[in-house]
């Protein structure tokens, strides 16, 4: 089968030969041959040397995701049979597999494509046209390999519903791969029963990538006063409770997500201890400070303030707003545990962001810890995108 051949401009291509997945747009010189949206091309230097093979969209920015550097790959089940048993074998190294993310597209070398498993379920979210054409093999080869190691997947449900999968001049997509099942996946994670919405929840259904930063906070959190914000399905708020918490408050805007979060609580027969409210954290954190509320421990885990690099700069005033507003209401000696899931918002902004709300109210911050997303999200170098999560754990002191 001749493929098309992608031709790079001279000097371009940097990302791609320093280890990165992509080639954008204006990258490109020429394309030879004859080719189909979605299709394996070759990819060679403005000199003809060979960079390896990928699929090519030409209605994305990113019009080619390179699947391997070796130019005579044949890219066929077998190729993707070992992209997912290395993969497979890499999360039972790292990470308790009884619910973890399987396939974290770049990072896992298999561009698009995003397979998070919750106990016997697993969730498929393609995110370009090439992997598209391959998702279902795919789903087949995980359902083998699993099955290898006594793990039978009870159902396949598709969350292709990204507004992301637009850029790829793709439909969204949502529905069952497979035989229909009940979509509520009961799951236990660090002690904690959850009841996880494949079908509604947010993204996948439940952020698999925050579990030990979840299990960090537990030792904090012994007989103290806990404020959750940003709770969504009420998982950090529940880590605080089965740690022992006295009290624990968790406020999210969604009432759909407090209403999940309130039945995860009396799930694990916390509901005396940990509630939950439907407010907008940005109101009612300033309501807590004029009633003169203190916690022992705050939390926040905000949704991504800006997913483009034009909107940082307002992204960065709402890092900054919310977490002096916490440190207002931590008390002398109490911990703050605070987030960012933007890859835009880097470490360095984070940080220095953080920085400037303390000084701003006068509180010294001992740092306990800075943690990363749970390595079944690994951190492929090179690969900018696939580092997102900043989790930092603070002492936070009165100025002395």
């Amino acid at each position: 089968m001749s493929l098309a051949v992608v031709t790079l401009k001279k000097g371009e291509g940097r990302l791609l030969k320093s280890g990165g997945m992509w080639i954008f747009d204006n990258e490109i010189a020429s394309i030879m041959g004859s080719f189909v949206n979605g299709d394996i091309v070759l990819i060679r230097d403005f000199d003809g040397y060979p960079l390896g093979r990928g699929y090519i969209n030409t209605n994305s920015r990113i019009t080619v995701r390179l699947l391997t550097r070796e130019e005579h790959q044949e890219i066929d089940s077998d190729f993707f049979e070992k992209r997912v048993r290395d993969a497979w074998e890499y999360r039972k190294k790292v990470v308790d597999t009884s619910s973890c993310r399987v396939i974290f597209g770049e990072a896992d070398f298999l561009p698009g494509l995003v397979v998070d498993k919750f106990s016997d379920v697993m969730v498929v979210q393609s995110l370009a046209l090439g992997i598209d054409r391959w998702k279902e093999m795919i789903v087949d080869l995980l359902k083998k390999v699993l099955l290898e190691d006594g793990i039978q997947v009870r159902g396949v449900y598709e969350r292709s519903d990204a507004k992301v999968r637009r850029q790829e001049g793709m439909e969204l997509q949502k529905g069952f791969i497979g035989p229909e099942f009940p979509t509520l996946v009961e799951i236990i994670e660090n002690g904690v029963k959850y009841q996880v919405d494949v079908k509604d929840g947010q993204k996948t259904g439940f952020f698999l990538d925050q579990k030990y930063n979840r299990l960090a906070i537990q030792k904090l959190c012994r007989n103290a006063k806990v404020l959750d914000c940003f709770t969504h399905t009420g998982s950090f708020a529940l880590n605080a409770g089965i740690a022992g918490a006295e009290s624990v408050l968790g406020v999210d805007a969604s009432q759909l997500a407090v209403d999940q979060a309130t039945a995860n609580a009396k799930l694990n027969g916390m509901d005396d201890r940990v509630k939950f409210i439907c407010e907008d954290v940005f109101e009612l954190l300033p309501e807590l400070e004029e009633r003169g509320e203190k916690f022992d421990v705050v939390i926040l885990d905000p949704p991504a303030f800006t997913k483009s690099r034009s909107s940082v700069k307002n992204a960065v005033k709402g890092y900054r707003e919310i977490n002096l507003r916490a440190m207002k209401l931590v008390k002398d000696g109490g911990f703050l545990a605070t987030c960012s899931c933007s890859h835009f918002m880097t470490y360095e902004l984070f940080t220095q962001t953080i920085g400037q709300a303390a000084r701003n109210v006068h509180k010294r911050l001992r740092q306990v810890e800075y943690r990363t997303q749970a390595p079944d999200h690994p951190i492929l170098w090179a690969n900018e995108e696939s580092y997102y999560l900043k989790f930092y754990i603070f002492q936070v002191c009165s100025e002395r």
